[in-house]
C-alpha cells in the first residue's frame, strides 16, 4: 500500500482530533462565562508545573523509541520509560502529600493548596501515555495516536464544563484536565496488544536506556531549559502580578500557541520518523524538508497576519467583555508563533543526527534571555513588556534553531556526495 504524503500523514494525527478540538472550542465559549481570568490564571499555574515535572518523570526516553534499532530495542527502551515515569511519579506524590499535609506548601503551590494532589497522577498520565504515542509513531500508526488525543481533549472538555456548572469554581479546570488525561491513558493501554510487541527484561531496558543516554541528558536538559523559561510568567510573574492579568495571558497563550503545538507536533511526528528511516537507508532528506517548509510558510503567514488585526474583536465577541486585552497579548505571540512552528517542526533533526548537546546551549540561551525579559518587566511594574520581551527572546532563539537545523540537514547532504 503506498504510503501518504507527509501533509496526509500529519493530516491524519491533526483531522483526527477536529471533533476533539471543536468541543474544546465550544467550551470556552461557556467555560469562560463561568470561570473567571483569575481562575485561568491558578489554572496556567497549575499546568505550568505539570510541563516541568513531565520531563523528569520519562526523561524524554519516548523519543529513543523511534530511533531504536529494531523492535525490541524500542520495546525495552519504552518499557524502562514506563517504569521510570511509575518511579518518579510516586516520589511525587509522597512530597506533595507531606506538603499539604504539613502546610508547608511554597509559592505559588500555596496558591493551588489541595491541588498540588493532582500533579503527581496528571504527571503520571501523561507521562505513560507520551510513551504510548510514540511507540504508536514508530509503527506508522497515527490514526491511533489521533484518537486517543481526541479522547483526552473531548472528556477534558466536557469535564470542565460540567465540574463548571456544578459550581467548582477554581479546580474545575484542573479536575477535569486530569480526568481528560486519563481517559487518553486507558484508551492507548487497552491498544497496545495491536503492536504486537516483544517481551522484553528489565536488564534489556536498562541497556537500552544507557544506549540512548543523550536522551536524559541532553535532551531532557534542553526541555527541562526550554520549559522552565516558557512557563516563566506563571511560575516567577504570577507571584508579582494580578491573576486576572496572567489569566488573560493564558487565554492568549492557548489560542496563539495551542494550534502552533498541534500542527508542529503531528508534523514533527511524521518527519521524525520518516527522516530517521531515510537516515538509516542513506538516503536525501533536504528536498522533502524543503517542500515541507514552503508550503507551511503559503498557509501559516496570511493566516497570522489576519489574526494580528482580528484578535481583540474577536476574544471580546466569543468570551465576553471581561476577556478584554486578550487582543494584545496575541499580538506579541503571533511572530514567535509564526516561526515556532516552522522549527519545532524540525524538533527531531538533532535526535537523528544525535546533535543534543548543541540544542541544549541554544536553549539555555533562551532561558537566560526569558529570565531576564521577566525581571526587566518586574522592574518596570509592566506584565505587558514582560510579555513582549519573553516573547522577542523566543523568536530570536527559534529563528537561529531553524538554521540550525537546515544547517545539519545540508551537512548530512553533502556527506551522501562525498
Amino acid at each position: 500500500m503506498k504510503r501518504k504524503g507527509i501533509i496526509g500523514e500529519a493530516a491524519t494525527l491533526v483531522s483526527g482530533n477536529v471533533l476533539a478540538q471543536v468541543i474544546t472550542l465550544l467550551a470556552y465559549f461557556v467555560l469562560t462565562r463561568i470561570f473567571t481570568p483569575a481562575d485561568y490564571g491558578l489554572f496556567n499555574i497549575f499546568y505550568s508545573y505539570i510541563e516541568v515535572l513531565i520531563i523528569f518523570s520519562t526523561c524524554k526516553y519516548e523519543l529513543a523509541v523511534v530511533v531504536a534499532d529494531d523492535e525490541r530495542e524500542a520495546s525495552a527502551v519504552a518499557h524502562f520509560a514506563l517504569r521510570l515515569n511509575m518511579v518518579v511519579s510516586t516520589l511525587l506524590l509522597t512530597v506533595a502529600l507531606v506538603l499539604w499535609l504539613t502546610g508547608a506548601l511554597p509559592g505559588n503551590f500555596a496558591q493551588l493548596g489541595w491541588m498540588v494532589l493532582l500533579i503527581p497522577p496528571m504527571v503520571f498520565f501523561c507521562g505513560t501515555s507520551r510513551v504510548y504515542s510514540f511507540l504508536y509513531n514508530r509503527f506508522h500508526r497515527y490514526a491511533m495516536i489521533a484518537v486517543s488525543d481526541n479522547v483526552n481533549a473531548g472528556t477534558g472538555a466536557v469535564m470542565k464544563i460540567v465540574l463548571g456548572l456544578l459550581g467548582f469554581s477554581q479546580s474545575g479546570l484542573p479536575v477535569g484536565t486530569v480526568i481528560g488525561q486519563a481517559a487518553s491513558n486507558v484508551n492507548y493501554r487497552l491498544r497496545m496488544r495491536t503492536l504486537s510487541l516483544p517481551k522484553v527484561t528489565a536488564a534489556e531496558g536498562c541497556a537500552a536506556a544507557s544506549k540512548h543516554r543523550n536522551f536524559p541528558i541532553f535532551v531532557a536538559s534542553k526541555d527541562l531549559a526550554n520549559t522552565f523559561a516558557s512557563n516563566l510568567p506563571f511560575l516567577w510573574a504570577a507571584l508579582c502580578f494580578d491573576r486576572a492579568e496572567v489569566g488573560l495571558f493564558g487565554l492568549a497563550l492557548t489560542f496563539t500557541m495551542q494550534p502552533v503545538n498541534i500542527v508542529s507536533a503531528a508534523f514533527e511526528r511524521v518527519l521524525y520518523a520518516r527522516t530517521a528511516e531515510a537516515v538509516r537507508d542513506r538516503r536525501p532528506i533536504m528536498r522533502l524538508i524543503r517542500r515541507f517548509l514552503l508550503t507551511l510558510l503559503a498557509v501559516a503567514v496570511p493566516v497570522c497576519v489576519l489574526a494580528w488585526f482580528l484578535a481583540e474583536p474577536l476574544f471580546v465577541f466569543c468570551f465576553g467583555d471581561r476577556w478584554q486585552g486578550c487582543g494584545v497579548f496575541v499580538q506579541c505571540l503571533l511572530p514567535l508563533a509564526l516561526v515556532a512552528l516552522c522549527s519545532t517542526s524540525l524538533m527531531f533533526v538533532s535526535n537523528v543526527f544525535s546533535t543534543q548537546r548543541v540544542d541544549f546551549v541554544f536553549f539555555l540561551v533562551l532561558a537566560a534571555l526569558r529570565v531576564t525579559a521577566i525581571a526587566v518587566g518586574i522592574a518596570q511594574g509592566s506584565f505587558l513588556l514582560a510579555i513582549a520581551l519573553y516573547a522577542a527572546a523566543g523568536t530570536l532563539v527559534q529563528a537561529s534553531l531553524l538554521l540550525w537545523y537546515l544547517w545539519q540537514v545540508r551537512r548530512y547532504e553533502r556527506s551522501l556526495t562525498s
